[in-house]
Order: C-alpha cells, then structure tokens, then sequence
C-alpha cells in the first residue's frame, strides 16, 4: 500500500471527507517534514507509510470533535514541533486561523519554511514559549500532542483561551489520572480510533469551570 493510499482509505474509514487537493498537500506536507526531518530531527518516525497513520491521521481524527469552533476559528497548536496537529488541521480546515507556537528555533525555522512551501495562509508561526506570548486575539481551542501533563498544560496555556475556550490534549492511554489531577476545569475524555495505528488514543477536551 502507497502512502497516499492509506491516506485515503484512512480518511474514507474515519468518515472525514476530503478533497484531491488536500490530500496531494498533506502528502506534500509529509515529504517535506521527512526531509527536514534528516538534519533537524523533527520526529522519531521516518516510515513514509507511518508518517501517515501517526502523522497525519492521528492529527486529523480530532477534527469530528473540534468542529463545533465553527469557520473562522481562532485554533492554537502549542509545542506545535514538526507542526503536528497544526499543520495538517490547517490544510483540513482552510476557514480556521492556527498559530504553531514553538520555542525550539530549528523547529520554528521548518514550520516557517512549511507554511511558505505548502502556502498557508491561514497559519501563523510563532517562536517562543507559550507562557511569554500574550496575543491581541484569544483563541476558541487550545490543542496540544503529547505536550505535557494535562495540569501542567492547562497552567502554561490557559491565558490563551477565549471565554467560551476548549484545551484540548492528545494522549495515547486514558489519562484519567491526569484529569483527576486537574482542578478548575471540566473536562470529558474522547476514545480515537485511528486506521493502522496500534494501541490507545484519547482527546481530553476540557473547559474552564
């Protein structure tokens, strides 16, 4: 099976529609990241074919959950990294503003240069840390990929949800015990299940109480 075979069938499978021309850009997207990926080590995983099921369909399955930010959502992805979720919600969701924020200078440097080469106009690159940055526009969702523990995350980022915000972190088992430990928060867990992906993945999805 072809890389972008098995974007195809994965989408098909999650339900989540799409057209040639997303799809030829997150394939576009995954070629660029495995070769950056050779000098500045973005991700562990270096299989074209696992790029895809722990890339760009894992990012892709919390898209069912966030779609109620509506079109012209403000959407922030935080040690955004190689541009994992944010990039491939942003080549989804064309109408969503998404800002990759990250400290790492080399890593900040690829998601520039990605937001020129697959000409993103509606992502923005912010490098520096999350606590420093105080933006003019508050954002609808706050998402992370295995960023921190679920308090820690809340903490470092809660300043950049508008009133009526979600923090949304990806984990891989159920992180209840994460979410026991968070406090001024509701929040409800969401099971992902992710064609060729093996073992768990959640979406704790959390609004300020």
């Amino acid at each position: 099976m072809t890389p972008r075979t098995a974007l195809e069938r994965g989408l098909q499978t999650m339900g989540l529609a799409s057209s040639a021309g997303v799809e030829e850009r997150l394939m576009k997207y995954a070629e660029l990241l495995a070769k950056w990926n050779r000098i500045y080590n973005l991700t562990a995983v270096r299989d074209p074919l696992a790029m895809v099921s722990h890339h760009l369909l894992d990012s892709l399955a919390v898209l069912p959950h966030l779609d109620f930010a509506g079109v012209g959502a403000r959407i922030a992805d935080v040690g955004s990294g190689g541009g994992l979720p944010g990039i491939p919600l942003a080549l989804a969701r064309p109408q969503w503003h998404v800002a990759l924020v990250e400290s790492n200078d080399k890593k900040a440097a690829f998601l520039q240069q990605a937001k020129i080469e697959l000409e993103l106009g509606n992502v923005e690159v912010q490098a520096r840390r999350v606590e420093a940055w105080r933006p003019a526009e508050r954002f609808a969702v706050v998402i992370s990929r295995a960023f921190a523990e679920l308090a820690d995350f809340a903490a470092a980022c809660g300043h950049l949800l508008a009133p009526a915000g979600v923090i949304a972190a990806m984990k891989g088992k159920d992180p209840s015990d994460e979410v026991a430990r968070l406090s001024g928060y509701q929040c409800r867990t969401v099971a992902l299940d992710i064609p060729f992906v093996e073992g768990e993945r959640h979406l704790v999805l959390c609004k300020p109480a």
